[in-house]
Formats: C-alpha cells, structure tokens, sequence
C-alpha cells in the first residue's frame, strides 16, 4: 500500500499534501484550544506526522516535522503569536517535541525501508522456489515424453525389418501418445504465460456444451486411455451458449485429465452440464480420495501440487483452469463430496440460444 501511495503521488504532490494536512490539523486544533491544553496539541500534530510517515517519503515528513514544531510553539504555547517562550518547562517541552517529531520521521522511515528490503528478499525466495519447482517438474515431465519417442524412433529405425506390423501400430501409437504429453505441458506453459501477462481476450461464439464435453472425453481418451469409468450425463435440450468453445475445452479437459491422474483405476468419473436460465455450470465429480482439507485452498495456486502426490505433473492444470474460468467471467468451485470424492463446479453467465431445440424438432 506505501508502494502504491509513494508510486501515485509525484515528490512535489507530497509536499503540498503534507503542508495542507498540517494546515487543516492546526485550523482543527485551533477550535479545540478552548477545551484542551497545548500539550494535547502537540500529541495530535505528532500523530499527524506520525501518519505523514506511514505513507510519504522522508523529506516532505522531515519538512513538516519542523513545520509543526514551529506551529506549536507560535499558535500554542504562551505567550501566543510569538516564538518566545517564557516556562523553562515549555522550553524543554518544546525542545522534547522538535527531537521526538524528528526521530520519529526518520524511524518509521527506516522501517519502511527495512519492510521493503524484507519483501524484495521473500519475492526473490519465492522466485526461486517456483524455479525450482518448475525446473523439478518439467525434468521429468518432458523427459519422459522425449525419452519415449526417441526410443520408439531409434527401435523404428533400427529394426523396421523385424518388426512386425502390430508393433509398428504400437511403437507409432506410443510416439503419438508421448507427442501430445509434450505438447500438452508446452501448452500448459504458455497458457500460463497469457494468465500471466493478462492478455486472454475470450472469443464468443455459439457453442454446444454436449458436444463439447462429448469431444473432450474422447481427447482424454485417445491420449490418456484411462481405466476409470467416464459417464456424461447432459440433457439434449440444452441450449447453445455463447462463449469460448477453446478456453473451456482446455479447462474441461485439465479437470478431467487431472481426475484420471491422481484417481484410483476402478473409480468413476461423471460430468453433468446444466442451464440456469443464463448461466452455464459443468460439474465434474469423481468418487475416489477427494483432496486434503487442509489444501482444498492451494490447489488453484500456480506450481502447487499436493503434500504426498505422486510424482510429475507441473502444478500447472487446476491454475489454468481458474485463469481461464475467470477469464471468461466465471468462477470454479472445489469441494469434497460426502462420499469422499472430489467435486469441481465450473458456473459461467453466458448468453443462450434455443435454436438448436428447434432445429432437433
């Protein structure tokens, strides 16, 4: 917040704040006087400074540090509208006030500073570690992929003649399956990026939810060839919705991926899409382990991956799913179900259109 106000503000611009609030505390402490002794006074204009240093820099603070000082001792202390002062005691109340005025200035000053310095190393901590973590993932992420289809060419290669033609289909379907992982992680890595950078502009168009989700089941499918039991269960008068087919697919498909991963083979996986008048919500609900309690709330956040999760996998899949929900207006939900599995619920306003019921009649 300092950051911002020290960023907003322009060095002249706080100058001229700090005099006009010192002026407007001074007009207030001039009503007051009647009722409360100069002492009082000099607590509230050090308050004042004290506030002046929370948010503005050093010199302009300094400046009306001095300027109170020298306020307090014209309009307050008696005699009034004279910089004489007669009391020992208000000499030394005076010079006390100049002193604590100052250090405190440049105290709270310094603390800022020390609270900067502090924050820059933690966000060079954390840099660090999200490095880590990427560089840790991606080794194994993209070696894998890299590992299979060099394997799987050289043996091509190699030995064309001795193979027979089910293991041609074989070593090809393993070249394929290991391309589209390693796309899938580049993918992931720039979908990340434009999260990032803040540049996904969604593009509207009429789309159909049931063939949407019936085409990303079949992608997940094809590449992931999971053993778990998928069911879709949408009703066929749902009405077109104008939104990002391609942004949505991606986070269907990184919800659905991330159930097959991390969920035992003999589970079930089930997708419902349902209308509220214009609002569009996809549930996908499994009926495996669910997530730690305790974590539900971290595994939206970039490079996170679960305490004891088994190993690969970016981090990457459920942060771009919320990138990308909220890109589109929308939010993601996740909760545990009383079962014990795991319910995410994707909720989008988007504009709907019955045309397709007329042209099914």
């Amino acid at each position: 917040m300092t950051a911002l106000l020290l960023h907003k503000f322009s060095k002249p611009k706080q100058y001229i704040i700090s005099g006009l609030l010192v002026l407007a505390v001074t007009i207030f402490c001039h009503f007051l006087s009647t009722y409360i002794g100069y002492r009082v006074i000099a607590f509230i204009l050090l308050i004042t400074i004290s506030l002046l240093a929370v948010v503005f820099d050093i010199l302009p603070v300094l400046l009306s540090a001095v300027l109170t000082a020298l306020i307090w001792n014209f309009f307050f202390i008696p005699p009034h509208f004279t910089f004489r002062i007669d009391s020992t005691e208000d000499r030394i109340l005076f010079l006390m006030y100049f002193i604590i005025a100052l250090v405190n200035a440049a105290l709270t000053y310094k603390i800022r500073q020390i609270e900067k310095i502090a924050a820059q190393k933690e966000e060079k901590a954390n840099t660090i570690k999200l490095y880590n973590t990427l560089l840790n993932s991606l080794s194994h992420e993209l070696r894998t992929p890299i590992a299979t289809i060099i394997a799987a060419t050289d043996n091509l290669q190699t030995n064309s003649k001795n193979l027979s033609l089910l293991q041609n289909h074989e070593l090809i379907d393993e070249i394929s399956k290991a391309s589209f992982r390693l796309n899938n992680q580049v993918d992931n890595l720039l979908n990340m990026s434009r999260i990032d950078s803040g540049i996904i502009q969604p593009k509207k168009d009429w789309c159909d939810i049931e063939e949407l989700i019936y085409s990303t089941v079949k992608k997940v499918e094809e590449n992931s060839s999971p053993l778990q039991k998928i069911t879709v269960n949408i009703n066929p008068s749902i009405p077109f919705f104008k939104i990002d087919k391609g942004i949505l697919e991606q986070v269907v498909y990184n919800i659905l991926n991330n159930a097959v991963l991390y969920t035992a083979p003999n589970c079930r996986i089930d997708i419902v899409a349902l209308c509220h008048t214009d609002l569009l919500q996809i549930i996908i609900e499994d009926n495996g382990e669910g997530f730690p309690t305790n974590e539900i709330s971290n595994v939206f956040n970039k490079f996170y991956r679960l305490n004891n999760s088994k190993p690969g996998g970016t981090g990457l899949g459920l942060s771009i799913v919320k990138g990308f929900t909220e890109a589109m207006g929308g939010s993601v939900h996740l909760e545990n179900t009383s079962t014990g599995g795991a319910r995410f619920t994707i909720s989008i306003a988007a504009e709907t259109s019955y045309l397709k019921n007329l042209k099914n009649e």
